[in-house]
């Protein structure tokens, strides 16, 4: 075998098993995104007997405490393979990006196969209780999934090629901030009831406040601030867009 041929059998032997490692990420994302759709299938046959629609039912707080419990455990399993699946701060950050990004993909495909719902991506749901209940329509997170996707694809890709640059201040501004202002548009519903009155701020006390069991019982959502979401995931993919170009014109530079 010539120096060539083993080069190139161990050029093919790595791309293989870079292939492998992304393949089982996505495999076990997938699988998260049935273990959750799971979870939320027995809960609202329980709670939601006549199917899911807000306003929402207040849980027990045995609950609702042990529903906090599990996001935070979701979020530690996803960052703990994340981790383990890379090398370093970048790549990592980008197996987060993507199994994070598969599984809530998949958890809404999932609940379509179970409970027929979403009807429409236009949908409200509630995603997450930490700090507050997040509520929106189902093609936010969707969404903001896609664009998860797409920053650990480029990340990965350039990574591949030995050509990742770092993200400046300004770009990592961008990402954080427009993560900040989604996020803001995620809790602005439930805060804004929390913060309309004197309500205690600890959820677990506010739970057991008469106001806020009345206020929650009779809220429906009406309108989601899409104008703020688009901001806040353009700031992303202009972020996204300006590292692109620096990386490519700096790998070009370089060659």
């Amino acid at each position: 075998m010539t120096i060539i041929e083993r080069v190139t059998n161990l050029i093919m032997k790595k791309k293989n098993e870079y292939m492998v490692k992304i393949g089982a990420l996505v495999v076990f994302a997938i699988a998260m995104g049935l273990l959750e759709a799971v979870v939320v299938v027995y809960l609202r046959t329980l709670v939601y007997p006549d199917g899911f629609r807000f306003p929402l039912k207040m849980l027990s707080e045995k609950i609702y405490t042990v529903e906090v419990a599990r996001e935070a455990a979701t979020l530690v399993m996803l960052a703990g393979v994340g981790a383990a699946a890379g090398r370093k701060y970048y790549d990592r950050l980008a197996y987060f990006l993507l199994t994070f990004a598969v599984w809530d993909i998949f958890y809404y495909a999932f609940l379509k196969v179970y409970l027929d719902w979403p009807a429409t991506l236009m949908d409200w749901d509630i995603l997450f209780l930490i700090p507050t209940t997040w509520i929106s329509p189902v093609l936010a997170p969707v969404l903001c999934s896609l664009a998860m996707i797409l920053m650990a694809a480029l990340i990965l890709y350039f990574d591949r090629q030995g050509r990742l640059i770092c993200f400046n201040k300004l770009e990592w501004a961008g990402i954080y901030g427009g993560a900040l202002v989604i996020f803001l548009t995620f809790i602005r519903d439930y805060a804004s009831l929390i913060l309309s009155s004197d309500l205690p701020q600890n959820h677990f006390v506010l739970r057991d406040s008469t106001i806020f069991q009345s206020m929650t019982a009779g809220f429906v959502p009406q309108a989601y601030a899409w104008g703020w979401f688009a901001a806040g995931l353009g700031m992303i993919l202009l972020a996204l867009a300006s590292w692109t170009c620096r990386t490519r014109q700096q790998s070009a530079a370089t060659d």
